[in-house]
């Protein structure tokens, strides 16, 4: 059975999140004799349409586990789907013979979804990789009551009460009161536009003084160019500015026209300049 083949009306499909809670709280509940005749169907004979009422009568409890997650400064649509992934999860693994219902069952799904969420999409850097991390990093969420950074007292009694140890605590708590920065700058000319990791982190592809030697070189030689240039006749500069310099090159039968003369006498000309040039360049 694939998640595509009983996939929940959608926050999308609804046109907006408003729309959507509206329309699935107005989707019946199940009593606990419905729900269990639906699972045996799905259980036993694959039914595709018992889990899609099993899932709709469900997705209610996952706008109200979502919502309690909006602290964290994603969409609560997108908390919403993630939800929905872990409810149909639950109702595939679903066995009514164990005697609980469904929405008890579902809730660990539901939030495990949700937690693998928020975890790859608050921070662009992980805060929490282990599984011990991940505990902690949300039990911290709810611990903390007020803007500004624990004191040693609400250290303790936070560490005690979850089991870790106090650098633990610590470092959680650090990680969690940092923020994204963009690497670039932003597009603004502001000041704080310079504190962008940008104009910092060194850039160790690059010799600044391989680039300074290769900046005066270029200077020198453009100097050079230049003064073997005037030792040539006006119409042999012409000549090599038309064909070498310029950025709209000319054709020698172009100079020719130009010059009233042969094609064949302006590329000797050419020839002549060019020697010419390589000799004062190597003196």
């Amino acid at each position: 059975m694939t998640k595509s083949a009983y996939m929940p009306l959608t926050v999308a499909a609804s046109g907006s999140l408003e729309a959507y809670t509206h329309a699935v709280s107005t989707i019946a509940m199940l009593s606990a004799e419905e729900e269990r005749q639906l699972a045996e169907r799905l259980q036993q004979d694959g039914d595709l349409e018992a889990a899609r009422q099993l899932i709709m009568s469900h997705l209610r409890f996952v706008v109200h586990i979502a919502r309690s997650y909006s602290g964290y400064g994603l969409p609560v649509s997108d908390l919403i789907q993630e939800g929905n992934i872990g409810l149909m999860k639950a109702v595939k693994r679903f066995d009514p013979a164990v005697g609980v219902r469904l929405v008890s069952f579902a809730v660990h799904w539901i939030k495990a979804e949700i937690h693998e969420y928020v975890l790859k999409n608050w921070r662009i850097v992980k805060i929490a990789t282990t599984k011990a991390q991940r505990k902690l990093f949300f039990n911290l969420r709810k611990a903390k009551k007020h803007l500004g950074w624990f004191n040693q007292e609400e250290v303790k009694n936070v560490a005690e009460s979850l089991g870790v140890a106090e650098h633990e605590v610590r470092e959680m708590e650090s990680r969690m009161s940092n923020y994204d920065m963009p690497f670039d700058a932003p597009d603004d000319e502001e000041e704080s536009a310079y504190t962008a990791p940008v104009y910092y982190l060194e850039d160790k592809a690059s010799d600044l003084a391989e680039q300074v030697a290769d900046d005066q070189w270029d200077t020198a030689a453009v100097d050079r160019l230049q003064a073997a240039m005037r030792t040539l006749d006006d119409r042999s500069q012409d000549i090599v500015r038309a064909r070498w310099l310029d950025n709209q090159k000319l054709t020698l039968q172009e100079l020719a026209e130009r010059y009233q003369v042969s094609a064949e006498r302006v590329r000797q000309l050419e020839k002549n300049a060019m020697k010419k040039l390589q000799q004062a360049l190597a003196s």
